[in-house]
């Protein structure tokens, strides 16, 4: 159950509509270099969930209050992303998955990882998803922290893998910003599960 709540909840954050995403779903259409963005992707969130996981863990292991807190911040944190992707679903489709207007490449293998890295890395909120709230969430439940961590870093992985090589098949869908609707109400939904359940873990 703990592999499977990572994995929804690894899932829900990657999912969200983003230059990260774009730049995978581009790549993955022109099939450029599509294996270098994948482990770059997946690698990266793996390395950040397991320094939230075992940092975040160590604290709470010399304070146990502290878990209390995590939950109530980590169900605060979920229920405003649920309400913030609700919102991006009610506000209708826009523009932002544009492939045209995603950042290209180049030709090389090596400037399509260095890019990759860049997009990963240098974004903001993928340090508020994967260290803060994957790692908040991973230590409240204990000894099973690193099985929760790994149904995280299993989500990144098989989204990425979906996104780069099943773009070619899904180009048509995936580049609709109405799919991303869709997409956004099912995070929403996640988000709300998941927020409930870390509060009635209490």
């Amino acid at each position: 159950m703990t592999f499977f709540v990572g994995l929804g909840l690894g899932l829900s954050l990657i999912a969200a509509v983003g230059a990260q995403n774009v730049f995978v779903l581009r790549q993955g259409i022109r099939r450029e270099h599509v294996v270098a963005v994948v482990l770059v992707c997946a690698l990266s969130d793996a390395v950040l969930i397991a320094a939230g996981t075992a940092g975040l863990g160590a604290i709470i292991g010399a304070h146990s209050w502290i878990e209390t807190v995590a939950r109530i911040g980590g169900a605060v944190f979920l229920a405003t992303y649920a309400v913030m992707a609700a919102m991006r679903a009610m506000k209708g489709p826009d523009n932002g998955l544009d492939v045209s207007t995603a950042p290209s490449a180049g030709p090389t293998i090596w400037a399509v990882a260095l890019t990759t890295f860049a997009i990963t890395w240098l974004n903001p909120h993928v340090y508020l998803d994967t260290v803060v709230l994957l790692g908040t969430v991973a230590a409240t439940y204990g000894a099973e922290k690193w099985l929760f961590a790994f149904g995280a870093m299993t989500g990144s992985l098989l989204w990425f893998t979906v996104l780069g090589y099943g773009a070619r098949l899904l180009s048509g869908v995936l580049a609709s910003p109405r799919a991303w609707v869709i997409v956004d109400w099912l995070v929403a939904a996640m988000m709300a599960l998941l927020a409930v359940l870390l509060i009635l873990g209490l």
